[in-house]
């Protein structure tokens, strides 16, 4: 009979980096802290009829793969931050990983298989993370801050005191910070801190559920002008969020190959990996072609990201963006950079998109869609109705940018097997190194009638 002293041969590695197995009567086995190649024995937690989930207990033939995790907070033992889950994988053996959930994706739940595989796209593996959502905590029983991410598998904050994929400098304030809230007179009111880096500014925003005393005010003030710190406050939701003191340089990003700058508020989207954003962007620009005489979508289009580079390649750029406070940005950004000619911008709920209003969006060469973790299906769907029907002119090239390889794979079932499309290219993005995040680009031209 199986048992958790059973050795196991790890075969692959799942999305949420758990080694796979399978024991002699072919249950699976999930186990955490197990990579591919490994022999190991496993703690069983879970059991079910078809598959079984636990920890790795003892290891005796190890990965070549396997590398010492940098941050001391990593692993499996109580208490463990729970904000990375392969950094005892080697980066370039992480990303082939991701490659492969990417294929697996798009064939086990679509039955597409891209005509070529793109190259990864790759960047630093450390100090890469420009946006962090870093909770905030209190705790009486050891009259301590806590400031970081959630522990693992749990909603108790870690008691971090460094974060490698932070930029070292984030990093090195983590302990200045929370010096600077258990000294607050609000310290178990402040539940949350927001991180955005941009060009030379470094943004932090403060949660805050009672108005901050006169006295607290002036600690942020304090530690603004010693850290370098541009304060924001969030009294209530995501509108309310407004400068502690203005003046100073404003928060934005580059996209220095066409000479555009994006300012943002903190808490707007924008992609956690500056360096990775930027490749991205001129990948998918050059994926997408377009001709200067050409009409060009851009949906989801959030500040302006696609759009304003599209914008200095094509003759017109229509962004569609489910926000109107986005929106009312990217109108900002393109008058900002000088591409307010050539770009319009609509509000519109995405994921409610029929084909009526496709037809309405008017005909377009090329799309870009850069959906958030739940797809594009509605779009995906009226294109699918549009297929083949008089006066439609479908776009002859879609470059899709995702967060999610399942939702990818199920809008590309439809656009190949009911749209009309091939998947030419596709290929995993590295934006999150050491999580099991995967961001994937693909590719879908217009298969000849």
């Amino acid at each position: 009979m199986a048992n958790g002293f059973d050795w196991l041969e790890v075969e692959s590695l799942d999305l949420e980096a758990q080694g796979v197995a399978h024991r002699a009567d072919g249950k699976v086995v999930f186990i955490e802290g197990a990579l591919p190649g490994e022999r190991v024995q496993v703690n069983v937690a879970r059991k079910k009829n078809q598959w079984e989930q636990g920890q790795m207990s003892a290891l005796a033939r190890e990965s070549a793969q396997r590398v010492r995790p940098v941050c001391p907070h990593f692993g499996l033992h109580p208490g463990a931050c729970g904000g990375c889950k392969m950094q005892h994988l080697h980066p370039a053996a992480q990303v082939a990983v991701k490659q492969r959930v990417l294929e697996d994706n798009l064939w086990h739940l679509a039955k597409v298989r891209p005509e070529r595989m793109l190259r990864p796209i790759e960047g630093p593996a450390w100090g890469y993370r420009d946006r962090a959502r870093l909770s905030v905590r209190f705790v009486a029983k050891k009259g301590a801050v806590l400031i970081g991410f959630h522990e693992r598998k749990s909603r108790y904050v870690a008691d971090m005191q460094v974060c490698p994929v932070l930029p070292p400098r984030v990093s090195a304030m983590l302990l200045p910070l929370r010096e600077l809230v258990g000294g607050m007179d609000q310290r178990d009111r402040l539940p949350q801190i927001e991180l955005a880096v941009g060009e030379g500014v470094t943004a932090l925003v403060l949660r805050h559920l009672e108005p901050l005393s006169a006295a607290d005010v002036q600690r942020l003030r304090d530690f603004g002008a010693a850290q370098g710190v541009q304060w924001w406050l969030q009294p209530k939701g995501p509108d309310s969020v407004h400068r502690l003191d203005e003046g100073g340089a404003e928060l934005a990003y580059r996209l220095p190959e066409y000479g555009i700058t994006l300012p943002f508020k903190p808490t707007d989207f924008t992609q956690v990996n500056a360096y990775i954003n930027r490749v991205l962007v001129d990948r998918a620009v050059r994926l997408l072609d377009a001709q200067p005489q050409e009409r060009v979508i851009d949906w989801f289009c959030g500040l302006g990201n696609f759009t304003l580079p599209l914008a200095t390649r094509a003759r017109q750029v229509l962004g569609v963006e489910g926000s109107e406070t986005l929106v009312a940005r990217a109108r900002d950004n393109a008058r900002l950079n000088g591409l307010a000619a050539r770009t319009t911008f609509e509000a519109r709920n995405l994921f409610e998109i029929g084909a009526d209003e496709l037809r309405a969006a008017g005909p377009a060469e090329r799309w870009l869609v850069d959906p958030p973790r739940e797809g594009a299906f509605a779009l995906a769907k009226a294109l699918a109705e549009l297929h083949g029907a008089g006066g439609w002119a479908a776009p002859a090239r879609i470059v899709y940018v995702s967060c999610n390889p399942a939702t990818l794979a199920r809008d590309a079932g439809l656009l190949v097997h009911q749209a009309g499309y091939r998947c030419s290219l596709a290929g995993v993005v590295n934006m999150f190194p050491h999580t099991a995040h995967t961001e994937s680009m693909a590719v879908f031209d217009l298969a000849p009638p």
